[in-house]
């Protein structure tokens, strides 16, 4: 199940930095023509604090449809500890050494500040596919875990950078191979082609990321959430999950 063929859809996959400093990485696919289509625009950069990510927003939230597929929380209320979908996910994916960090309101500012931001602007804070404007969070460490068919996480966020480049190097190789299925035409991409190849750095890291981010949101539109999985809800805070590829 997709989009009827004359409906545009925009898909913003955004890893999103907690901090005020660092950049977000940011990709976008736009489909003038419904996802049965390749993408009359895609793109991905980073951008720099709230006015910069939703200055580059902005001009695709005239589609008909607008995912965003987020790397933060987006719903919580609890001020301390951790909220339900956290324990959650780390009940499921624990053994992959996927789980997560507890998230409140105290330890996470900006997250929560951008999705305020977005409600604002129109969008829903869900996983519901059927919502003309959503936002939903996503995680990518137990999405590489289903759609990569990994028995432990790809360790390139610690250690050093000898390590981190070499694991980097898997990361994107399995990235390369799971879109040259599903998303050919990214795959494709010159710019995206070097992303998926260039060594690693933190700001390449921020932009791959978002690359999955945007290939989870994809997913979830095109089978209309048939091969996505979600954890927790929409009151205490979810995580759009992809099924095995």
């Amino acid at each position: 199940m997709s989009s009827p063929p004359d409906e545009s859809v925009a898909i913003l996959g955004i890893d999103l930095a907690w901090g005020e400093k660092n950049p977000d990485g940011f990709t976008i696919l736009e489909f003038s023509g419904g996802l049965e289509n390749p993408p009359t625009h895609m793109e991905t950069v980073l951008t720099r604090g709230d006015d910069e990510l939703f200055g580059k927003t902005k001009p695709f939230t005239i589609c008909d449809r607008v995912m965003v597929a987020i790397d933060a929380p987006t719903i919580c209320r609890n001020e301390e500890g951790s909220r339900p979908v956290d324990q959650e996910c780390t009940r499921e994916y624990r053994r992959y050494e996927a789980g997560c960090h507890p998230v409140n309101r105290r330890l996470c500012v900006r997250p929560f500040r951008v999705a305020q931001r977005f409600e604002e602007e129109g969008f829903v804070l869900t996983t519901d596919p059927g919502t003309p404007r959503f936002v939903s969070e996503v995680y990518p460490h137990p999405a590489t875990i289903r759609l990569f068919g990994l028995e432990k996480t790809i360790k390139y966020k610690k250690g050093k950078v000898a390590q981190k480049r070499a694991e980097f190097s898997r990361y994107q190789d399995y990235l390369a191979e799971f879109l040259a299925e599903e998303m050919p035409w990214l795959a494709d991409s010159g710019p995206h082609c070097q992303l998926l190849s260039l060594p690693w750095t933190k700001n390449i890291e921020d932009q791959v990321d978002s690359i999955l981010c945007a290939a989870i949101a994809y997913r979830h539109l095109k089978y209309h959430g048939e091969k996505s999985e979600v954890l927790g809800d929409d009151l205490d805070g979810h995580m759009l999950i992809p099924r095995s590829a």
